[in-house]
């Protein structure tokens, strides 16, 4: 399997596009001081995904979603910020928070399969 395939990678790249297609209209300091923060921790979601993907063990694979994890709910901090002061329209982050929710529970599955084999997965034992 490639990295490319597991649809919570996919997810996480496309809710970075989301937010950068959004953050990238701010004003200078909007982008400066909340864009920044909010693009590097979507990006981070993605990054750490990847980073753990490519880990030699399940266990530090897991370790790096947890950190994508971590990173998923402070760009939900970011875009309520955002949101607060009027940056991010409210159906946007109604739609964007959704995409979040969504993305946390797809990654909370991908974290419980890490290590285990597939169901109907055929061993030598059977």
């Amino acid at each position: 399997m490639r990295l490319e395939d597991l649809e919570v990678y996919q997810q996480a790249m496309e809710l970075g596009e989301k937010i950068w297609e959004i953050a990238i209209n701010w004003n200078y300091f909007a982008k400066d001081t909340i864009g920044k923060q909010l693009v590097r921790a979507v990006d981070s979601v993605a990054s750490n995904l990847s980073e753990g993907f490519g880990r030699f063990s399940y266990k530090e694979n897991r370790q790096f979603c947890f950190y994508a994890r971590g990173s998923l709910y402070g760009t939900r901090t970011w875009l309520t910020k955002g949101n607060k002061r009027k940056l991010i329209t409210d159906d946007a982050f109604i739609s964007l928070e959704n995409d979040i929710m969504a993305l946390g529970k797809k990654m909370n599955a991908y974290i419980k399969s890490i290590g285990k084999k597939p169901k109907n997965q055929i061993t030598n034992n059977q």
